[in-house]
C-alpha cells in the first residue's frame, strides 16, 4: 500500500504561481532590501517617508495651483497675456506661486540641518556605528550606504519638485512680477539647482556629524554653515551670467527716453547711469545738489558732456547657463566633501 506524499497540484503548478496547503496563492519572490541597505532603510524609514510624502503632497498641490491658473489664463484676451499687462486679480496667483517657491528654496537647509546632520553624527553618538561595523560590515560600506541611499531619495525628491515647480512656471514666467527669474524662490527651485544644492547641503550635514560625533551640536553647526552658505550664494548668483548694457544718445533733458531693458531681463548695479560722449559713465547723483533749478542742472550735466544713460541688465536667455554653472559649482563642491567623508571615516570613524 502505497501513500501519497507529494501534491500533485504542487508538482504540476508552474513557477512563481502555486498554491499553499489553505489554497492562497503564492507570486514569485519579491524584491526586497538586504544587509546595509535593510539596515539604513528601516533606521531612518520614517524620515525617508516623510521626504515621500512631502514630495507627493507638494506635487498634488502645484498641480492643482497650475489647473486653477491656467484656467484663469485662458479667460484674458491675448493682449493681457504679454509681460507687464496682466490684470491685478492675476496678483493672487503670482503671490502663491512665489510663496511656494519660497517654501521650496528651504529644502537644502532642511536637507543639511534635519537630514544630514543626525545622520552618521546619531549613530555614533548612541554607538550604532561601532555595534554594525563590528559585525561583518566594514565601515566603508556602512558609511557608502548611510550617504548614497539618502542622497538619492534627496535628489529624486528634488528633482521632481523641481521639475513640477518649472512646469507650473513656465507659461506665466512673464506675467509673474512678485520675484523675478534671478530670486531664489524662482533660479533656486528650477532646473537642476535644487538637486544640487540640496546634495550639497546634504553631505556638509553629514561631513559635520562626522566630525563632532554629537547629533545636537552637528545640527547647530550645520545651520549656521547652511546659512551662510545661502548668503553668499545670494551674492554670488547674479555674478555667473554676463552682464550686458544698454545705452541712449538722446540727452537726458525732458522728453528723452531713458534705455528700455528686454522683457524679462534683470536690472543690475545701481540702476541708471549718465553717459557721457567720451563713453565714461557717470553715478546718477551728479549734478543732484542742482535739481531744483533745471537751468542749473542741465548746465552742470552739459559740462560734463552728459549725452544719455546707460544701464546695466542681464538678459533671460542666460538663465539655463547660469543654472548650469551654479550647478557644476555645487556638485563639485559636494563630491570634495563626499571624498573627504569616505577619507575620513575610513580612518577614524570610530
Amino acid at each position: 500500500m502505497s501513500t501519497l506524499t507529494h501534491d500533485p497540484a504542487a508538482r504540476t503548478a508552474p513557477a512563481g504561481n502555486s498554491q499553499d496547503a489553505r489554497g492562497s496563492r503564492q507570486t514569485g519572490p519579491r524584491p526586497r532590501l538586504s544587509g546595509t541597505a535593510w539596515l539604513v532603510w528601516r533606521q531612518h524609514r520614517a524620515a525617508f517617508w516623510t521626504i515621500i510624502a512631502g514630495t507627493v503632497v507638494g506635487v498634488i498641490v502645484m498641480v492643482v495651483l497650475r489647473g486653477q491658473m491656467t484656467d484663469y489664463l485662458s479667460t484674458l484676451e491675448p493682449t493681457q497675456k504679454k509681460p507687464g499687462s496682466a490684470p491685478p486679480e492675476f496678483e493672487k496667483y503670482g503671490d502663491v506661486m512665489t510663496d511656494i517657491g519660497g517654501y521650496l528654496s528651504y529644502f537644502p537647509i532642511l536637507a543639511g540641518v534635519l537630514l544630514g546632520a543626525p545622520f552618521v553624527a546619531g549613530d555614533l553618538e548612541s554607538g550604532t556605528a561601532k555595534l554594525v561595523t563590528s559585525q561583518s560590515v566594514s565601515r566603508l560600506r556602512w558609511l557608502s550606504m548611510k550617504l548614497a541611499m539618502p542622497a538619492a531619495l534627496v535628489a529624486l525628491s528634488t528633482g521632481v519638485l523641481g521639475a513640477v515647480f518649472h512646469w507650473w512656471w513656465s507659461p506665466v514666467k512673464g506675467l509673474v512680477t512678485q520675484a523675478d527669474w534671478s530670486s531664489s524662490s524662482i533660479f533656486d527651485v528650477t532646473g537642476m539647482m535644487p538637486v544640487a544644492y540640496a546634495l550639497l547641503t546634504f553631505t556638509l550635514g553629514v561631513a559635520v556629524g562626522l566630525l563632532l560625533r554629537r547629533t545636537l551640536v552637528s545640527m547647530v553647526v550645520t545651520l549656521g554653515i547652511v546659512v551662510a552658505i545661502a548668503f553668499v550664494w545670494g551674492e554670488l548668483r547674479s555674478s555667473l551670467g554676463h552682464i550686458m548694457t544698454v545705452s541712449t544718445h538722446q540727452g537726458v533733458g525732458p522728453g528723452a527716453r531713458q534705455p528700455e531693458l528686454p522683457d524679462l531681463a534683470i536690472q543690475q548695479g545701481q540702476g541708471t547711469y549718465f553717459l557721457t560722449g567720451s563713453g565714461d559713465r557717470l553715478d546718477w547723483m551728479t549734478c543732484v545738489d542742482k535739481m531744483d533749478n533745471d537751468k542749473a542742472h542741465t548746465a552742470c550735466l552739459e559740462s560734463k558732456n552728459v549725452v544719455g544713460w546707460s544701464m546695466d541688465y542681464l538678459p533671460f536667455d542666460q538663465m539655463a547657463t547660469m543654472q548650469w554653472l551654479g550647478t557644476a559649482i555645487m556638485l563639485t563642491t559636494t563630491a570634495t566633501i563626499v571624498t573627504f567623508i569616505v577619507i575620513w571615516g575610513r580612518k577614524r570613524l570610530l
